[in-house]
């Protein structure tokens, strides 16, 4: 069992590391080098956090990432043993245009209990919070599913917004939403914050997420309804016969609805994120005229049911002297 102490607001201190490195590439089209920015400084601070952590769900195969990759060692050794998952920068391509939503992601759990889907990217998902977790169901039609969340939340359909990602595959997910008579919010990157959205109970603007997103954002977004009490369902979906088959040879069962418990096992789950860019779940980066810098983070423990909203204040001369020190950077800071 993960200890009394908040290690939320520890790890926390590396979510913010991620945004700070990763805000400076904000806008500039260079989204691998702003993601690098920001792998190496979560890594960095994640290094000295008092856990004895291994990364189930890191930047990965997909990512060719040589840091942060699955099965790597983090934290000190001395603590809790904790599966982590991690996304520096989810939303690289919001980072590289400048767009909203580009947030430091970063979950915890007591170790071995995330589930790996690492064979399989996608997957299929629809997430709601805890006043309609027990009437969805994946295997229904949309149209059912969100006449169902309307009644338990007390809503008529047409108030309604479901949120799903902008993508060519989602065409006749989306036209059956509205046909259904709600309504959608389609974004760009990013399902994570959107089921948060959707299952917070403070904020109003979604009321569930549908759709294929990645299979890791699916175990992260797990760790943050085990903490706001909502609840993910989610299929694999393979987008090959070569994923296919290695996800059946890995024992995967492609016709398995996994429901949030199967995600993640352990009830002592923490979610961490730091906005990078202004959003709707954070707000960005913001650099001040005096040469700091402010973050804005939001720390979930579910073991507490615990929701922090973290304004922080940065002094970015010791932050670019830390860097240096530990050779994080890899960024111009002046």
């Amino acid at each position: 069992m993960l200890s009394n102490h908040n290690l939320g607001l520890d790890l926390m201190r590396a979510t913010e590391a991620a945004a700070l490195a990763a805000a400076r590439w904000a806008g500039r089209g260079q989204k691998e080098t702003g993601d690098g920015a920001a792998v190496g400084a979560m890594r960095e601070v994640l290094s000295h956090v008092r856990i004895d952590g291994t990364i189930v769900i890191g930047e990965g195969e997909k990512d060719e990432a040589p840091m942060l990759a699955n099965g790597e060692k983090v934290g000190n050794g001395d603590g809790p043993a904790m599966d982590i998952a991690v996304d520096p920068v989810d939303g690289t391509r919001l980072l590289a245009w400048g767009m909203r939503n580009s947030i430091a992601l970063l979950a915890g759990a007591e170790g071995g209990s995330m589930y790996n889907p690492k064979e399989c990217f996608y997957m299929e998902k629809l997430a709601v919070g805890a006043d309609a977790a027990d009437v969805i169901d994946l295997e229904a039609p949309i149209g059912e599913n969100i006449r169902n969340v309307a009644a338990a939340k007390g809503k008529t359909v047409d108030q309604i917004t479901v949120g799903v990602l902008n993508r060519d595959r989602h065409q006749d997910l989306i036209a059956a939403i509205r046909e259904a008579g709600a309504a959608t919010r389609l974004f760009t990157d990013g399902d994570v914050a959107a089921a948060v959205m959707a299952a917070h109970p403070d904020m109003p603007r979604l009321d569930m997420m549908a759709g294929i997103g990645g299979s890791p954002e699916g175990v992260v977004t797990a760790c943050a309804m085990k903490a706001l009490g909502g609840r993910i369902l989610a299929r694999l979906w393979p987008t090959s016969d070569e994923e296919r088959q290695r996800t059946l040879d890995a024992g995967h069962d492609l016709d398995k609805v996994l429901d949030t418990n199967d995600l993640v096992t352990s009830d002592h789950t923490l979610f961490v994120a730091t906005g990078i860019t202004p959003g709707d779940l954070v707000e960005g980066v913001t650099y001040l005229p005096d040469g700091g810098a402010r973050t804005h983070s939001i720390v979930m423990r579910s073991a507490s049911g615990t929701i922090r909203y973290v304004d922080a204040y940065h002094h970015l001369d010791k932050v670019e002297e830390y860097q240096r020190r530990h050779e994080v950077a890899g960024i111009d800071w002046k």
